[in-house]
């Protein structure tokens, strides 16, 4: 009999899985279809938003995501998920979301270049790292031995082929570049979302027994994330608009690629893929409902 959360296992067609592997990939090509070789080189003109999103992202959210872990002392593979979502880079959809909340686009759509690079090496060094300091999630690092280097590789082909291939194709056909982004990315993002739902569904009594596990904790693990962003930008006097922007880019995970990790790492392990998986759907939310809160406001703030 199953006894705890850290027991079961989430199931999913392998065959499923590699078509969630392109469908990520089509969804990071998308973005990058719209990111400039100049999105890189004009930042070194104004570079400290770009610096305090980079240390929000990969520095302050892995560690109040271990601090929360702390604090609450989750079960371990509902801890481990959570260490997945704050190792992984913002989410794609986040330059949509910052459009719409009237925040700086330029700065989002740089920080999703950036992080995207970034996340070759800082994904799979910061789930190793905060993954052993904590005891319950070290010791199930250790029974699955996922090597770093593995990690790596698979984030290279998920995120960072695709993004340079678009940042190549915008750079010399930005005509075709643009048409073709305006269609890949809502269509990819919806076969993605499609395949999360099958994995519900696929699983349904296990959601329905034990999603009370994970529900509160994910909002309040991604509320966490939002106000950190917001205020860390605000503490280093960033404009209004680039708080906006440092909020969803910060509380908007690519948790995509943490599913993604979860079923070829560690086979579905329980909480860690019941967590990932309900992350996926509530940021979508969330950050759509702040970025429409933000949208209806007439006032712009100058800081």
């Amino acid at each position: 009999m199953v006894d705890t959360i850290d027991d079961i296992q989430i199931h999913f067609n392998s065959d499923n899985l590699w078509v969630v592997n392109l469908t990520l990939s089509l969804v990071m090509f998308g973005v990058a279809l719209d990111i400039k070789m100049s999105d890189f080189t004009n930042l070194l003109k104004s570079p400290k938003p770009v610096i305090v999103g980079i240390i929000s992202q990969f520095i302050l959210i892995p560690l109040v995501t271990f601090l929360m872990i702390i604090v609450i002392d989750p079960y371990p593979s509902v801890a481990l998920g959570m260490i997945m979502v704050a190792a992984c880079p913002g989410g794609n959809i986040s330059n949509f979301m910052t459009k719409l909340a009237n925040g700086n686009t330029a700065l989002s759509v740089s920080l999703t270049a950036f992080a995207s690079l970034a996340a070759l090496i800082m994904t799979p060094l910061n789930f190793a790292i905060w993954g052993s300091f904590y005891e319950p999630t070290s010791e199930i690092l250790k029974s699955v031995e996922v090597s770093p280097m593995e990690v790596a590789r698979f984030v290279l082909l998920i995120l960072g082929i695709p993004l340079v291939i678009g940042m190549v194709i915008n750079n010399y056909h930005p005509n075709f570049a643009s048409k073709a982004s305006r269609l890949l990315k809502p269509i990819s993002i919806l076969i993605f979302l499609a395949f999360i739902a099958g994995a519900f569904y696929n699983n349904l009594d296990i959601f329905l027994t034990h999603i009370h596990y994970v529900f509160i904790l994910v909002i309040a693990h991604n509320t966490v994330l939002l106000l950190v962003g917001f205020y860390f930008a605000k503490v280093n006097k960033l404009t209004y608009l680039d708080q906006k922007t440092l909020s969803i880019e910060t509380g908007i995970q690519n948790s995509g690629l943490g599913l993604l990790l979860v079923f070829s790492f560690f086979d579905g392990l329980g909480g860690m893929a019941l967590l990932v998986a309900f992350w996926a759907i509530w940021d979508i939310l969330s950050g759509l409902l702040i970025a429409y809160f933000w949208s209806d406001k007439k006032k712009i703030k100058a800081s």
